[in-house]
């Protein structure tokens, strides 16, 4: 992917791909560069697609920099779109799509939860990054809240002893009650 894709000029309508790109942005020997890498690959994906065609790239970059590396080089090679976060807020089910376009007047669509409508349009021509939620800016980010009770050891026996009055059959309390497994590894 890095050294160019080997098709004729004009040979597809659309491209897909899922979770290639952000490969892209690493290097594996000293001669292989990032920003190179990516460009190569973009000047060569410009070239296979149809003029009026699209590609969607899904990706997950280490970092926002990794994001903005991605998106500036599809916008030298003269793609536009943008970057499209599906669930911004979320760690697991937070996904990148890089949405490109030969129409220089195209918006790339926004995400599932619409919370990311502010793009950030400084200083790129071309591609636009959405990946901050507009009503989190300024805010200072808060630790986690604990659960209050959940699994400790008086938990459970506090849940055996209201079973036991229920009439229900529920194991002795032992020593190992409550206390937590070791790793496997």
């Amino acid at each position: 992917m890095g050294t160019g894709l080997p098709f004729r000029p004009a040979s597809f309508d659309a491209c897909i791909s899922i979770s290639a790109l952000q490969w892209l942005c690493y290097s594996n020997t000293k001669d292989q560069i990032p920003k190179k890498r990516l460009t190569r690959f973009f000047s060569s994906l410009y070239q296979v697609l149809r003029r009026g065609a699209r590609a969607v790239l899904q990706f997950y970059p280490e970092t926002s920099e990794h994001a903005i590396l991605i998106s500036e080089c599809a916008a030298k090679v003269g793609f536009a779109g943008g970057i499209v976060v599906d669930y911004p807020n979320s760690t697991k089910a937070k996904k990148h799509y890089l949405v490109l376009s030969f129409e220089r007047t195209y918006k790339a669509p926004q995400g599932l939860t619409g919370l990311e409508g502010a793009l950030l349009n400084e200083e790129r021509a071309g591609v636009r990054v959405a990946d901050k939620d507009p009503r989190a800016v300024g805010r200072k980010s808060r630790p986690p809240k604990k659960k209050k009770g959940a699994k400790t050891k008086e938990w459970i026996l506090h849940k055996k002893e209201v079973q036991r009055k229920k009439g229900k059959d529920t194991r002795k309390d032992t020593k190992y009650t409550g206390r937590k497994r070791p790793m496997r590894f």
